[in-house]
Parts: structure tokens; sequence; C-alpha cells
């Protein structure tokens, strides 16, 4: 046996085998060590090999999948080798062979899933001139392919798939940005050669060549969709048919997101990695599976195509009208997730509740019809002719199938009447009993033995038992089976029979009912692409309900888009915020145009500066996505990329700190951004010293101001607030705050011009510093603002530097910087703050 284990272990060496002994799955060696670790198991030994014992660690085969979801949860891969045969030759092992590679990217299990989220595995081609990345998420059919260059877009693009497996060229450099990623696969140069690939395509979708998918011109990215298939068919050990055409994704078709704006807005994941309080959990209310994965697409993925955005917005208004977006969100209710159910249909994995639910989904469908023929909306009409209904195929199922099918194919499955030999079968095994006791009593008549029993056990079959004081006078047809100490049991030529058609029954009624399940799944398979089809415009259907009920419930309201180059929002509000706040929401105004392009926005902290900001990039996108949006009014220039820096962290295991992360994003924003971007720039320079700070700052805003990106800056150095006196493209704004009883109030009204004064004490009281503390501030702060720390000489004078001096000392594009600035404008504890920190420094 074990060398039979080690023959298809040197297949995997890398991969856990779950090798199948009986009624567990079995680990051996390093496996069995790794396993016991990863999943707290027992690890044991058995037998010997060079004088050592074997570990060994095992799981019950019920109860695989769970230990199977925790080792994918942590990346691994996990080979399934199953018992496929008989003993060979009458000695030796049972026959096994390997019949599905697990890993993370290749999930098609409804229990291994999550079913709200895509599950993808991507392949990685070319050089920073031009990368090829085709995706995959085997589990609902999801096959698209892009090319394009840059590092940047690059890490933007797997920030926004978020793929579980990430395959690459061996030859790949090992300093890779995304080399300690989670599930990287290193495969060989030659899987991704785009002829070869190009062939492989072209005989999955049975085409000619790959116009029809406007594929035909791209070669790096063939060969990663290549290699993607190759790797999915080796995982899955079957063909896929539900693999049915490859999607060209263009960068110039969607907005463009980067990694760290993606994870400051908390689009779908929060900032503490989980899915509460982001933009999907206000979102999303689906009332199917399939849609909320497709509209977590449409959240990543903005478009810039004005035409299916007018056209989204259309369908959402026509479903607003009269509330029929109601109706229609109770027939979508039946329909469920059969994207995957048709995946698990096209690799014949399905499982009796998987055909129960397409059955009654498809028996959902001709009422759905109805309810569509009455909307007008062009986008929803288009989708109604997409989905077909299924008369002969739900007939066949409703007639199969049970009404409640059990999890696992087994006995019970398919309904009475369905099939005349499946009944006879089970009429046969059903009936054993009644009729053992119909022959107990003809015999008990026909010999006169008034003690005669007829009983079952599974060591000797069926038999006639009759005790020792009987057993002389049996019968002579009566066949002697065993002796027991105090009866004797026979069998007769009619319980014979009998024996070998009912013990066979359960076994051949099993095997019949595995047969009729594979027809039934081939009659599923043969309308497969008509199918799918049909589940692709459902769940886009789903999601257009789910936004047109968003839309009434959140009070939202329809953007419109404009050609001149603007931003105009009135009564803007943050999703997410609006609904976790437990005070009403304070709704402001942004206006951005051809003449003011960047809003300079002052004000204390926790006055609502970053929430203003990321309301305004959230917006923006839903617009995007073709939803409704939460404003009273709002009118839009489509961008083409948007930008964040908000926030601070260090990256401790890219050895980078917080302000090197911060210079970092801001140095992509700097080279990216265009006429058509929106930036949010959020107290660029705090994380090094004042001035260090506050000029990178200014040039940061200054060249910001100068690419014409629609901005919105927010800052705590108010000498930026005077870069609106010499670029008319920028103007000043300010959160409000005020004063109450020693006390402050944040108002979270926008109004125009810069803050008057900072609320820093004030914040630090809320934040529950001791009173001690804000005292001695205080007290320094006076001192500040008198201008008496500007540091003492030996004697206890003041010293008062000259600026001739300082200004002398200053780097030169701090000194550039510091030029262009009044100095006369600024307060006196502003000014002796700037120079304290340079006599410091000097």
């Amino acid at each position: 046996m074990m060398q039979q284990y080690w023959k298809l272990k040197n297949q995997y060496p890398d991969q856990l085998m779950f090798y199948r002994m009986g009624d567990f799955y079995e680990l051996f060696y390093e496996d069995a060590k790794k396993a016991a670790k990863l999943l707290d198991i027992s690890l044991t030994a058995r037998g010997q090999s060079a004088g050592q014992p074997i570990p060994m660690a095992g799981v019950p085969y019920h109860a695989a999948q769970g230990y199977l979801a925790k080792l994918l949860k942590l990346g691994e891969s996990v080979v399934i080798c199953e018992q496929t045969g008989e003993v060979e030759g009458g000695k030796g092992p049972m026959t096994r062979e390997v019949v599905r590679i697990i890993t993370p990217g290749t999930l098609t299990e409804e229990a291994l899933l999550d079913e709200r989220s895509d599950n993808r595995v991507a392949a990685l081609a070319g050089s920073e001139q031009c990368f090829g990345l085709a995706v995959l998420d085997l589990s609902s059919g999801q096959f698209s392919v892009q090319e394009f260059s840059g590092m940047e877009t690059l890490l933007a693009e797997l920030a926004r798939l978020e793929p579980a497996e990430l395959l690459i060229p061996e030859d790949f450099p090992q300093d890779l940005p995304f080399a300690n990623r989670r599930g990287l696969r290193r495969r060989a140069p030659w899987d991704f050669d785009p002829a070869s690939a190009h062939k492989s395509l072209c005989q999955q979708f049975a085409v000619l060549d790959l116009k029809g998918f406007g594929c035909e011109a791209l070669s790096v990215g063939l060969g990663a969709a290549g290699c993607l298939l190759a790797y999915a068919k080796e995982t899955q050990r079957s063909a896929l048919p539900h693999l049915r055409r490859l999607q060209h994704e263009r960068l110039s078709d969607s907005v463009i997101i980067d990694a760290a704006s993606r994870r400051n807005l908390e689009l779908c994941v929060n900032l503490a990695g989980g899915s509460s309080n982001t933009l999907q959990s206000v979102m999303d209310r689906c009332q199917s599976a399939m849609g909320s994965r497709l509209l977590g697409r449409w959240l990543n993925r903005p478009l810039r195509r004005r035409e299916v955005l007018e056209a989204r917005l259309d369908a959402i208004d026509c479903l607003l009208d009269n509330y029929r977006f109601e109706p229609l969100s109770v027939q979508l209710k039946k329909i469920g997730d059969i994207e995957r159910i048709l995946a698990r249909v096209g690799l014949r994995s399905a499982r009796p509740r998987d055909l129960g639910r397409l059955r009654d989904a498809l028996a959902a469908l001709p009422a759905l019809q109805q309810q569509l023929a009455e909307l007008q909306a062009a986008r929803v009409q288009a989708l109604a002719e997409q989905i077909k209904t299924y008369p002969e195929l739900t007939e066949q199922l409703q007639k199969a199938l049970v009404e409640s099918p059990p999890i696992l194919l087994q006995s019970g499955v398919l309904r009475n009447g369905y099939d005349n030999e499946l009944d006879e079968l089970r009429t046969l095994d059903e009936n054993a009993g009644s009729y053992l006791l119909q022959l107990e009593q003809r015999e008990k008549q026909r010999t006169g033995l008034s003690m005669l029993k007829v009983g079952y056990n599974r060591v000797q079959g069926y038999y006639i038992e009759l005790p020792r004081s009987q057993a002389e006078n049996a019968p002579a047809d009566y066949q002697r089976r065993q002796t027991l100490k105090g009866a004797e049991r026979f069998i007769t030529a009619e319980l014979k029979a009998f024996e070998d058609k009912a013990l066979s029954a359960q076994s051949r009624a099993l095997a019949r009912e595995k047969q009729l399940y594979e027809q039934l799944l081939d009659a599923c398979n043969k309308q497969l692409g008509a199918l799918q089809q049909s589940a692709s415009a459902l769940a886009e259907l789903d999601v257009l309900a789910n936004l047109a009920e968003r839309a009434h419930t959140l009070n939202l309201c329809r953007p419109r888009f404009s050609e001149p180059s603007c931003l105009r929002i009135e009564q803007g509000r943050h999703p997410v915020v609006e609904q976790v706040s437990g005070s009403p929401f304070v709704a402001n105004d942004l206006t951005l145009d051809e003449e003011t392009r960047m809003l300079m926005i002052t004000g204390p902290n926790m006055g609502g500066k970053s929430t203003y900001m990321r309301q305004t990039a959230l917006i923006v996108l839903l617009a995007q996505i073709g939803s409704q949006v939460p404003a009273a009014r709002c009118e839009l220039s489509l961008v083409d990329r948007i930008f964040t820096r908000i926030g601070s962290a260090d990256d401790l295991a890219g050895g980078r700190s917080t302000f090197m992360v911060e210079m970092s994003e801001t140095a992509n924003i700097l080279h990216n951004a265009s006429e058509q971007s929106l930036v949010l720039m959020d107290e660029v320079g705090r994380g090094t010293s004042t001035f260090d700070g506050l000029s990178l700052a200014f040039a940061a805003a200054e060249q910001l101001a100068k690419s014409r990106a629609f901005t919105l800056f927010a800052t705590h150095y108010f000498e930026l607030t005077a870069l609106a006196g010499s670029l008319s493209a920028i103007e000043n704004a300010h959160l409000t705050a005020t004063e109450h009883h020693s006390g402050i109030v944040f108002l979270h009204q926008l109004r125009k011009g810069p803050a008057s004064q900072s609320y820093g004490l004030a914040v630090a009281t809320l934040a529950g510093v001791p009173d001690a503390v804000i005292c001695r501030a205080r007290e320094h702060l006076t001192r500040l603002e008198a201008g008496s720390v500007l540091g003492a000489n030996k004697a206890g004078k003041a010293e008062a530097p000259r600026q001739g001096d300082l200004f002398a000392s200053l780097p030169h594009p701090v000194l550039q910087a510091l030029k262009q600035l009044d100095l006369n404008e600024l307060s006196p504890r502003e000014a002796l703050e700037w120079l304290y920190e340079w006599k410091k420094r000097l």
C-alpha cells in the first residue's frame, strides 16, 4: 500500500495528499506532521520505514469538508486520492487514483465558498512594458483577460481582483512587489506560450479563432489565459463545459483605483478587514448571492462608458415607477444562486439539492417573464430576451426529484413513479419484511412446526431457524446452513432465490438511481449555454432592482453626466456614515468646474474633512456604476481615476515608515493624475518635521493645481491657504466648529474661506487627555503666542533669532517654497512655531 502511496505522492510533492482508506482520509510522513499542526489533529505512527515509525494522521471521510476549508483558508492545496476499484488480481491494495486537486482559487463546492464573494485564480505573464493578466472564477464560469503596462497598474488590478491564487512564470524575478502574497504559484515558462494558448482556447470554446471575443490581437494576455485554462483542467481532472467565453477587459472602459485608494474608501472591505460598514454593506440588498457578487464587481470596477451607465439609470427609473421593483424582487428571491449551480452541473459535481434549487428557479421564470413584459426600459427588455423559459427541462426535474432532495446522492433522491425499474427494486427492498412474515406463516402451516422462525443476519444472510427439539422434523427440502448450541438454521430454494434478489435490490436501486441522476445532469448540460446566459441576465436584473430599492429607501437622486468638465454636488451625504450615525447627517455642497479645480479644506480634527472627501469619491463612484447617489442633485463629468491619500500606517513587512508610505502614495498620484482624475489628499506632510511637511504639501498642491485634476486637499497647514491667492484654480473652504462652555461643538458644515482658528486642545479634551496635561498645554500655548519660548540664553533672557539668518540656512527646495508665502499674513503663534522649529534644527 505504501508503494502505491509513494507512486502517487511523488507526482504532487508540494501539496497535501488526502489518501482514502476506508472511512478515513489518511496523511503520511511530512504531510501528516504538517496537517496535524495546521488542523490540530492527532499525529500517530503505524508500521516502519527504514527502521523508523511512519508518521500518520487522518480525518473522517464524512467530515472532510470542514478540514479542507481550514486548509484552504491557510493557502494550502490538497490532492484528493480516492478508492476507485477493487483489489487488483485478488491481492494487494485497492485501486486508488487522484480524482481532484483542490486549491484555494479553484473551489466550486458550496460549503467551501463565501456565497457573496467571487473566488478567483489569476495568471500573469509579460513585463512592465506589457503585462497580460487572465482571471478565472471557476465556480461561476467568469473568464476574462486584459493587457496593460506599468507595475502600479498591475498592483491596482490585483487589489481589485484579490485572486486566491496567482500563477506566474518560474523565471519571474524573486523581488516582485507581490512576491510574498499568499497563493503565489510559479509555473513553467512554456505554460504561458501564446501559440499553444490560442489553440487550446479555440478548442475549449469550439471556435476557429478568437475574433468573436475581441481577443485575437492579444498575445501576452492569451498566454496567461492558456496557462489558466490548463491549470483549471489539471486541478479538476475533467472537461470544463461551463467555460464558454473569454471576455476582453480594457482599462480604458473603467475607472482605475489604486490599492491604497480602494482600501481607504472601504468599498467591500473595511480597514479592519471585515465587511461591516462598507459601501457594499449599505448598497447590497440583492435577492440572490449571484446578484451580490455582481454588485461587488460593479463597485470595484466603475465604468467610463456613458451609454452603459445611462441605460442602467433608465432601468432604475423604470423600476422606481409605481414601485415596480417590489414584486420583481419577490420573484427574484425564488431564483437563488443558479450561476454557481450551473458551474457544478457543467463539472458534473452538482448535488441533488443543487438540482432541486435549479428546478425551483426554472419554475419561477414564466411568472418573472410576465412582469418583465410590462417594463419598457431598453436594458430591462434586453435582459428579458436573455432570460428564457425551459418548460421541458423544468417538467423533467419536477417529475424526477423529490420535493426536498437530500444533500448527497443516496437512495430517495428520485420520486416514486419516475422510473419503473427503480420502483420494482425499491418495492423488493421495502417489502422484504412483510414477505418474510408471510413465508414464516406458510412454512409453519406446511410443516406443522410451531417454533419455526425466519430471520436474517449480515453473516449468514436469510435463514429458517428451528430449535433442537424440532430440527429432526425438518422437511427434506430444508438444507442445513448453521448449527447453534440450541438451534439449527436452514435455507430453502425459495428463500435462497429471495435472498439473491433482496440482498442486491438495495445496491441495484442505488446504482439505478445514480444512472438516472446522471441522465438529469446530461439534460441540464444540453442547455448549459442558454442557462448560463439566463443566469447572467438574472444577476444583473437583481442588481438593478436592488439599486432601485436602495434609491427609494436611502433617498438617492439620479446623477447627470456632463460633457464640460465639472463636479457639482448639492447636499451630498456619505452613504455609510449616514446609516451608522446616531444623529442626523449634515449634508454639504461641492462645486468644481473649469475655473475651480481644487478645494483647499481647513478645519479642526473631527470636524468632518475626511468624511466630506470620502463622500465625494463615493458619490462619483456610485454614479459611475450606474447607481443613483446620496445627494439632492449631482452633475459630473466622467473621471478616469480616483486617488486618495488618507490615513497613515507603517508598512513593517516592507520596511517602510509611515512617512515613506505617505510619500509613495503621493508620488503615485503626482505621476498619474490627469485632468479627468479625482484626487483626495488628507494631511500630506504631517509625517515629518513642520517645515519639511509644509514644503512638500505646498509643492504637491501646486503640482496638482497645474495638472488640473479635481482635487480636495485637506490640511492643518494654514499657510497653504495662501495658494488660493496666487493660483486661480484653488479655492479655500473650511468645516465649521464653535466653542461652547469651554467645549467644542462640531457643526460639520462646509463654508467658503479658510478656518479662523484651531481647536487642538478642545479635541484633546474630548479624547480624554487628563486635565492637568490640558492645563499645562494651555500654558505653553499662551507663552508661544506671546513669543516667550524662542529660546533662552544662559542668562535666562529671551533669544530672538533674526529671520534673515534663519532663512539663509534653509535648504534650497524649502526656501523656494517659503519664498512664495507671505509671512506677514501669519498669526504670531504660527510665525513663532515656524521659527522655533527651525531654531531647534539649526
